[in-house]
């Protein structure tokens, strides 16, 4: 038993700790404050180059027009005008569509990067919301903690448990942070890196050869196709748009069917109840549960098919995550560090955040069973 004294300085430690973590979430708030100005600043200047690019393709358009009736004019009276006259109408015409599919080659480019900086804006606002308000939670804490020692004993053991679920949490976020980072660098990174160079080179072709610009623009636009792809992919994995839109049956229907043209892997998919939306962290959390789950299957279970079952009642929603593959050792498994348990730390964790349950049935060469139930007083 703690005495007193060995209490108060465990409260007096712990108060600083959250103090030094209230600090460290106000810098990261004003640091995504920050960035969200420049981004903000960065987002104006695209527009107003936007919207000058869009005024110039107007101006462009009406003297392209203009240019292609001198053509046709010049052409259907080779009596009235010299052939002087009709290869200067040509060559007019030629240059200014040429500066057309220039400006309008510019203005997607333009579109893109504010749709990007728009959505990256959302993201950082977003972020200052959600850390303000974990400021807020953690100034209650400490008036909390201030307050004295009344039935802080009791507290101790969730205290801790929380503590370590919050490093595995970082640890994840890092985790990610380092996956998404690498896939940038060797997917989207290195194909803007090849767009860049090819399209200096259609630049040097419309003066040396321009019969050449069809062939190397359409090789150009496969390019961006496959980085469009690659950052799709990255955008998906990361938050499924799909989810804030419809929901997570919605989410998990299109995840499973990217999944399996992916990786191979069907995965059938049985829903039960009346399907309603949820808190957002709730309908995230879970989906990250079934995605971990799913990805622990494809790399272990060495199966083609396995079954996700959930069920969406009034006060709880329940899932169930069967294979029929190679199982394992559940004692070994969880007992291994190194393995990380297969991933099933960082499912318990999630589901133990959301006050619910988790069972796993498995044996080597039985499959693996994983029965979550999750409740909802809150949602109903």
């Amino acid at each position: 038993m703690l005495d007193i004294s060995t209490l108060d300085r465990i409260v007096k430690e712990t108060i600083e700790a959250i103090e030094r973590s209230q600090a460290q979430i106000y810098d990261i708030a004003e640091n995504t404050r920050t960035e969200a100005n420049l981004v903000s600043s960065e987002l104006t200047a695209v527009k107003n180059e936007l919207n000058a690019i869009i005024t110039e393709v107007d101006k462009l358009e009406r003297a392209e027009k203009r240019a292609r009736l001198r053509l046709a004019e010049v052409s259907r009276d080779f009596n009235r005008y010299t052939e002087r006259d009709i290869k200067t109408a040509y060559d007019t015409a030629y240059n200014l569509q040429i500066e057309l599919i220039k400006l309008r080659e510019k203005e997607k480019v333009l579109q893109y990067r504010r749709n990007h900086l728009e959505m990256s804006l959302r993201r950082l606002q977003t972020t200052i919301q959600r850390a303000e308000k974990l400021i807020s939670q953690v100034g209650v804490v400490l008036t909390y903690l201030n307050g004295g020692l009344h039935d802080l004993s009791l507290k101790l053991g969730e205290l801790q448990q929380t503590q370590q679920m919050a490093l595995s949490i970082i640890r994840a976020q890092e985790e990610e942070r380092k996956r998404v980072a690498r896939e940038i660098h060797d997917g989207p990174a290195q194909s803007m890196a090849n767009i860049v160079m090819r399209a200096e080179y259609c630049l040097k072709l419309l003066d040396k050869d321009p019969g050449k610009i069809r062939e190397e623009l359409l090789a150009l636009q496969n390019i961006v196709m496959l980085s469009l792809q690659d950052v799709r992919k990255i955008i998906f994995d990361l938050r499924p748009m799909v989810l804030d839109d419809l929901g997570l049956a919605p989410a998990l229907k299109r995840y499973f069917a990217t999944y399996k043209e992916q990786y191979g892997l069907e995965i059938e998919f049985l829903f039960f109840g009346q399907e309603r939306r949820l808190d957002t962290t709730i309908e995230a959390a879970l989906f990250r549960i079934i995605q971990e789950a799913v990805n622990n299957i494809k790399k272990h279970a060495q199966v083609e098919s396995a079954l996700v079952k959930m069920e969406m009642l009034p006060d709880k929603i329940t899932i169930s995550i069967r294979d029929m593959g190679k199982g394992f050792e559940l004692n070994s498994v969880q007992g291994d560090k190194e393995s990380n348990g297969y991933g099933l730390v960082g499912i318990r964790e999630r589901v133990q955040l959301l006050n619910g349950e988790m069972k796993i049935n498995t044996a080597p060469g039985k499959g693996t069973h994983i029965s979550i139930t999750i409740p909802l007083q809150d949602q109903a």
